[in-house]
């Protein structure tokens, strides 16, 4: 096509593009991973100061959303290592071009290296003053908006996760469709836009959230706005600590980021659009050799 590749071809170039993954030592992998995991919590701490005075839960999603998408902006034009994206490497080894053990490798540093880059944002934008905007109200919508996610169930996790990588893989492959910079920004922003006013679950984004929420805690301040704003009592507050960051969130949504990105994209992805070509390819090449074999024994009577 001449605006802008189809389905196919940008499924064809997020395969062929993903050897570099592969063949990027750790420190490559890990240091383009904390870049992402900087860039998403960016996104994540504006889209916070875009909703925290805002009532309607609605409204409120829709200021974040329009915000909240220049992270991924950021992580596709600048050549990061997303973890939700980079579930769809998995293709490659589907495609038989890599190994799954390569892939856990992959995927792991990657992970680690996002919780770092988002963790320090985090730890950034605390030490920044920031969280004191509109008399402290931004530190108490960071504590609410912190509990709100270490608070939801196992399930409720994992589904949202699903639903929302489906989303953030979607918004990279129709990025890799377009030929121009304009053309990758706008396919990003609206698909990134609909998961965050949706409400699902990223995991990239939830270290910065939830780790921004524990250090916002840690404020005397924002603590007592947040229970009065809010109507929080101890008993709640005190169920914003580690244990539930990283059981009760961060687990089953980065289980439901993985179905998501692998099992209910990047499969049918495949499926749709590489696979029934090679087997089509194959049967060709299985026709010709018969007709090749038929041709070279008549010759030879």
């Amino acid at each position: 096509m001449e605006g802008y590749l189809s389905a196919k071809e940008s499924v064809e170039k997020y395969i062929e593009g993903s050897r570099t993954k592969f063949q990027s030592s750790f420190l490559q992998l890990f240091s383009k991973a904390i870049m992402a995991g900087a860039m998403i919590a960016f996104g994540a701490a504006a889209s916070s100061v875009a909703a925290h005075t805002v009532s309607d839960v609605g409204l409120a999603r829709l200021a974040a959303a329009v915000v909240f998408p220049v992270g991924l902006m950021m992580v596709i034009l600048l050549g990061a290592e997303l973890f939700t994206g980079d579930c769809m490497i998995a293709m490659s080894v589907m495609d038989g071009k890599q190994k799954l053990g390569d892939l856990i490798r992959v995927l792991f540093v990657v992970y680690l290296g996002n919780f770092v880059g988002a963790t320090l944002l985090a730890g950034g934008i605390v030490l920044s003053g920031q969280l004191d905007y509109t008399a402290g109200m931004l530190g108490a919508y960071t504590i609410k908006v912190a509990i709100g996610k270490t608070n939801i169930s196992f399930e409720q996790g994992i589904v949202s996760g699903i639903l929302c990588n489906i989303l953030v893989c979607a918004a990279v492959l129709m990025a890799g469709c377009a030929k121009d910079i304009t053309g990758k920004l706008m396919a990003s922003f609206f698909t990134i836009m609909l998961f965050v006013t949706a409400g699902f679950e990223h995991c990239v984004a939830n270290m910065y959230y939830i780790t921004a929420g524990l250090l916002a805690k840690s404020n005397s301040e924002y603590v007592r706005l947040a229970m009065e704003t809010y109507g929080y009592s101890q008993n709640t507050l005190d169920g914003l600590n580690v244990t539930n960051f990283l059981v009760t969130n961060l687990v089953p949504v980065t289980i439901g980021n993985i179905l998501g990105g692998v099992l209910f994209l990047a499969v049918p992805m495949y499926c749709l659009n590489i696979q029934k070509e090679k087997k089509n390819r194959v049967e060709v090449k299985e026709k010709r050799d018969v007709i090749c074999t038929t041709v070279f024994a008549d010759s030879a009577h």
